[in-house]
């Protein structure tokens, strides 16, 4: 057998006594009848040595050798190391946000683990070495963070800087800079002095905080499931509040006395609380009772536990009251959107019911929010849309409805300007199983796209039907372009209505037309080809079609080229009065003037020049 970690307790005292006394010392075992043994036991049998050494000897030559080795890289790669072109990462991209996860896993493993080790010994001592791997490795992924922030570059007027110079100074001015450079202080010196049992002099490391919060911030815009994050995010930091304070309520009950009253933790010496999880486990219990303000725990005895608990609980009230003010925020902004839609849904019963709507009627309208609700289709597109600038809302409009418009016939050869004008103004409308969306007759102000569900073209009893339309569909784009020699004209020439609940889009005459204003010859060619559509269905009347522009359309500019007309004349006869009026006022100034003139010559007695007395009275 090998050395052996001996832990010397004092015995447990009460009252003011002098708290217990633990150390850490290595002597060997030697088992009768067999030679020293030079081998240590697991699991530090890698650590084996030809001599017979401390077991803290041994990890302080570790540290040395690893801060050496760490000392010479960093010298070599910022020195020495200077590459001619350096790859500058986007703080916008997919590099960065990977980044920012492998930073946050030694920033949690710090600010959960630092803070346990130094108040629970045998969590520190029993895995001493794994502990050292663990503080290093993450103490190079600190200074590789370092690196990498000299490589993200900034917005400067809009552009992203790539220069090296600028980005090194940029982070060399900010406050993450210094922050970055007090936890890479080498405090791991201090094991010299007080020993390997005090991991809380790396407590600096916890200054990278602010990375692990940036990751969160940044997964928050990404994920699709916000409010999932940030309750997860929630319990993970009330969860971190309770493990220190239950950390800091066994350090005291340390410094206290185990077992000296009922408020600290029980006496160690007791093999039920002596086993570590049992010791983390009952401060994770009393932590969570006093910081959530239940109570239910042994009351304080001596005056230094008074003062304990009474700084948990303000902390537990100040800290858990902030935290259930942001579970009471997230919650009431995940139930917005359903106590709108529910305020809407209340205003249309009290309508129906003010109104005595039949009761078949009014299911039927219960059921359509019910739908609208289920399958989320309850967002107003527009409202959503509305907070983005044009060019970026017409991108998103195109990516959802610019495939589902080049199904239209008319509109599959347009240029690209129009179809983006049309894809704005296209309008998503639900209906009800039973819902005619056109019957023959009406006149024709639509045409309709199917997205989702089935239609059918019935006679006019509502039962025979004729064909099923399904998704991709459309009807009632000729109805819309007003073509000349059209016999049905603008009148809708089926009974269609919806079978199931369907999803369509409508685009209406007049917002084609204020598209086509700008784009005269796409209103050309649409015509046309509306025109060959209609002769091929033999629908087109070929001798009204050949005789010109219909009179009515004439009719109608000439309306509107009068009523333009008599708006001018009327700003004409107002700008006239107007001109007219300041000639008037122009004309008593002068005659005015013509009089003072020639009094102020009779009281000087010279002739043109005024006193200057008199100068501002002409005036």
């Amino acid at each position: 057998m090998g050395p052996r970690i001996h832990k010397t307790v004092g015995s447990t005292h009460t009252g003011n006594q002098v708290p217990p006394v633990m150390s850490l010392r290595v002597t060997p075992v030697k088992p009768a009848g067999h030679a020293p043994s030079q081998t240590f036991p697991a699991p530090f049998h890698f650590f084996s040595l030809q001599k017979q050494f401390c077991f803290e000897s041994q990890i302080v030559r570790l540290t040395l050798v690893y801060t050496s080795w760490v000392c010479m890289c960093v010298c070599v790669c910022v020195c020495i190391y200077r590459p001619k072109e350096i790859t500058v990462i986007d703080p916008s991209g997919n590099t960065y946000y990977n980044w920012l996860f492998v930073i946050t896993m030694p920033v949690m493993y710090n600010c959960t683990l630092i803070i346990a080790r130094a108040c629970f010994e045998e969590l520190q001592s029993d895995y001493l070495v794994y502990w050292f791997i663990i503080d290093y490795v993450s103490d190079l992924v600190y200074l590789a963070d370092m690196v990498f922030r000299t490589r993200t570059g900034y917005l400067e007027q809009g552009l992203l800087v790539k220069d090296e110079k600028k980005l090194r100074d940029c982070y060399k001015k900010s406050l993450q800079f210094k922050l970055d450079l007090a936890s890479m202080i080498p405090t791991d010196i201090l094991y010299f002095y007080f020993g390997l049992n005090y991991p809380e002099i790396r407590l600096n490391k916890l200054l990278r905080f602010n990375r692990m919060l940036e990751f969160f911030q940044r997964t928050e815009t990404r994920t699709n499931f916000p409010n999932v994050l940030r309750i997860s995010n929630l319990v993970m930091y009330i969860v971190i509040i309770i493990h220190w304070n239950a950390c800091l309520y066994y350090s005291f009950s340390k410094a206290v006395g185990f077992g000296a009253d009922k408020f600290v933790y029980p006496d160690i010496t007791d093999p039920e609380f002596g086993r570590l999880v049992r010791k983390y486990a009952y401060s994770m219990y009393w932590s969570t009772l006093t910081l959530t303000t239940i109570g239910e725990t042994p009351p304080p005895v001596k005056n230094s536990e008074y003062f304990f608990v009474v700084a948990d609980f303000l902390v537990g009230v100040l800290i858990f009251a902030t935290i259930v003010g942001n579970v009471g925020s997230m919650i009431t902004n995940m139930n917005a959107a359903r106590a709108d839609f529910q305020a809407r849904i209340d205003a249309i019963k009290q309508y129906m019911t003010f109104r005595k709507v039949t009761k078949d009627l009014e299911k039927r309208v219960i059921k359509w929010f019910d739908y609208l609700w289920t399958n989320k289709k309850a967002v107003d597109e527009r409202e959503v849309l509305k907070f983005l600038p044009d060019k970026l809302r017409a991108e998103v409009a195109i990516n959802v409805h610019l495939d589902t418009l080049k199904k239209v016939r008319i509109f599959a050869d347009c240029e690209a300007g129009l179809l983006v004008e049309l894809v704005l103004k296209l309008q998503p409308q639900v209906y009800s199983p039973g819902d005619y969306i056109c019957k023959k007759g009406d006149i024709g102000r639509e045409m309709y796209i199917i997205k989702e569900g089935k239609l059918a073209v019935v006679a006019d009893d509502g039962i025979k039907q004729f064909v099923v339309l399904s998704d991709g569909s459309y009807f009632g784009e000729i109805s819309i372009l007003a073509i000349k020699g059209s016999r049905a004209g603008n009148r809708r020439t089926a009974n269609i209505r919806s079978i199931g609940y369907s999803d369509l889009f409508c685009l209406s005459k007049d917002d084609l037309m204020e598209a086509l204003t700008e784009y005269p010859d796409a209103k050309a060619m649409l015509e046309e080809k509306g025109r060959q559509i209609l002769m091929k269905d033999g629908l087109l009347d070929l001798e009204v079609a050949a005789q010109g522009p219909d009179p009515k359309d004439m009719e109608e500019k000439v309306e509107k080229m009068t009523e333009t007309l008599d708006l001018l004349q009327t700003r004409y006869a107002r700008l006239l009065a107007e001109h007219e009026a300041a000639q008037s006022r122009l004309k008593r100034r002068v005659t005015k003037l013509e009089k003072v003139i020639p009094q102020v010559e009779e009281v000087t007695g010279t002739e043109g020049g005024v006193p200057p007395a008199t100068s501002k009275e002409t005036q």
